[in-house]
């Protein structure tokens, strides 16, 4: 699937949407703003999963997706977070 860059919030909204749905993610996702300052904060290109803990610090972060998106290994670092 190729998608045109967005040109606005409501259009990288829908897009991201779009994603979700199609790749069936079911854990609640968020879309970056246009600065992108939380992709250059964690350093996501390419695509990870983070799990952050209750005071920020990341607990978990996954291999390059799609491909590294292990849900056991998430569902596991959850497991452990909530101990």
């Amino acid at each position: 699937m190729v998608l045109a860059s967005p040109r606005n919030a409501t259009e990288r909204d829908v897009i991201a949407g779009t994603c979700v749905r199609k790749l069936g993610v079911k854990f609640p996702s968020l879309v970056d703003d246009f600065d992108n300052r939380t992709e250059a904060a964690y350093s996501s290109w390419p695509d990870r999963i983070y799990l952050v803990d209750r005071e920020g610090r990341i607990f978990f972060k996954s291999r390059p997706g799609p491909f590294g998106f292990k849900p056991a290994e998430l569902e596991a670092a959850l497991h452990k977070l909530s101990q």
